[in-house]
Parts: C-alpha cells; sequence; structure tokens
C-alpha cells in the first residue's frame, strides 16, 4: 500500500486491530505513536495521518487533509467484456492504477453469461480489488463501476461528448498508438477471450465509435486493457 484509504475521517481517528489496515500499519510498516504515513478518503484527498496511541485493541491516529487533487481520475471510460473472474480482479486493479474514471462491465455475444453473476461482484469483492488498486496508485480517486447485460444497453451508459474507439483484430483499424484525440474525454472499447460478434461490431459503428488495434497479435484481456489504457493515456498527453 503506498497509500491506506478510508470512507471518511476526522481529525481524530480510532481504528480496530481487527482492520487490515491497521494490522498493514502494525506488523508491515511497524510504526510507532508519533510516526506518520499517508492516509486518504477515497475521492475526496489525501494528508497525513500521525499515530497517536497503539493499545492492544485498537490504534488512534490524528489527519490533517493536505491534497484534493490526488482523488482527480482522468475522463476515460473503460468498456470492457465480462470475463473470468481471476482476470477481472487483474483488470479492475490496473485500470484503477491507472486512473480511468469509469469501468462499464459489459456481457457480450461470445462471452460466458455466469460471469456477471460471479461472487466477485455478488459479495461485493470487486470493490475491495478497486480500493487495491488506488492504494497502490497513491492516489485516492476510485473508479465507479456500472454493469451492461449488452453492447446495445452499455451505449445508454455513456456520455455522448466522448470520443469512442473500439479495439478489434477483425475489422480494419488505424493503430492506436498514433490515434487522433479529439475530445476531452474518450471510451476505449475492449471485447473478452473471443472479441465481439459482427452484430456488436455494427452496434459500435452506428454509435460512432472509431475501430483501432495494438498491432498484429492477440492479447489476452487483462494484457489489452492495460496496454490499451497507457497508449491511450499517452495520446491523451496524460501520462
Amino acid at each position: 500500500m503506498n497509500i491506506i484509504l478510508f470512507e471518511a475521517l476526522s481529525a481524530q481517528n480510532e481504528l480496530s486491530m481487527q482492520d487490515p489496515r491497521a494490522q498493514h500499519i502494525c506488523k508491515i510498516l511497524r510504526l510507532k505513536e508519533g510516526e506518520s504515513f499517508q492516509a486518504g478518503i477515497i475521492n475526496a484527498g489525501k494528508g497525513t495521518a500521525t499515530l497517536t496511541a497503539l493499545e492492544k485493541e485498537h490504534i488512534c491516529f490524528d489527519f490533517v487533509l493536505e491534497d484534493t487533487q490526488s482523488a482527480h481520475l482522468y475522463p476515460v471510460t473503460l468498456l470492457v467484456s465480462q470475463v473470468r473472474p481471476i482476470c477481472m480482479r487483474r483488470i479492475l486493479r490496473e485500470a484503477v492504477s491507472l486512473g480511468v474514471q469509469t469501468i462499464i462491465l459489459c456481457t457480450t455475444q461470445t462471452g460466458e453469461k455466469s460471469y456477471a453473476q460471479a461472487t466477485l461482484y455478488t459479495s461485493g469483492e470487486y470493490r475491495s480489488i478497486l480500493l487495491d488498486g488506488a492504494m497502490q496508485s497513491g492516489k485516492c480517486g476510485v473508479s465507479e463501476v456500472q454493469f451492461a447485460p449488452s453492447v446495445a444497453s452499455a451505449m445508454k451508459l455513456l456520455d455522448e461528448t466522448s470520443q469512442r474507439i473500439v479495439l478489434d483484430n477483425v475489422r480494419e483499424g488505424s493503430s492506436l498508438a498514433h490515434a487522433t484525440i479529439t475530445a476531452a474525454s474518450v471510451v476505449l472499447a475492449i471485447g473478452g477471450e473471443r472479441g465481439f460478434t459482427d452484430e456488436e461490431r455494427s452496434v459500435f459503428e452506428s454509435n460512432g465509435f472509431s475501430f483501432a488495434a495494438l498491432g498484429s497479435r492477440i492479447l489476452r484481456t487483462e494484457t489489452a486493457c492495460s496496454a490499451g489504457l497507457a497508449v491511450l493515456l499517452g495520446r491523451m498527453g496524460l501520462l
């Protein structure tokens, strides 16, 4: 953890020793009373936390908010096909680490329909994955996650003013590395293990998406997400 995040913080705080964050502070960081660590309020800002007490059952710390800009996320929406939960965990963590503002998880025609009902989502585990990604990045902005049962329904979730790009190895398109970004916000769509169908490609096309590629190699979805987002953010002048 490069920052420890909380839903809310006040000037004085108490944290149970049963909380993994308290265990990290005591056992990994090995902090003592009077020592400080980076803490943040989710989607609000970060600052300095200073330990004031280390008890058997809890720790106490003061907090001073110093930087609200650390909650900033990039104006990028990742629209990605539902894939196996083990892969989606990596996608979610890396997307948040890269500063993606919105993630739309979409059930596609070639994907396994049961993925959308995985315990990753029903248990709320995906939320902890997002927090892990944010804490890794040292920032406190956490992506919003939305769900869509089809590509067509996902179109209704998009900002009409965003530039729209879909990565595809079938429909001919220009290299994402040479894409000209003309809007303040961008949607990047990426398919699952078996890609998109022709019907879905038609939906993208009719909704203003341009087709692009990351070269001729067929990549895993999680690889395409990390590489595609990094290239896109570079083209947007954000990396």
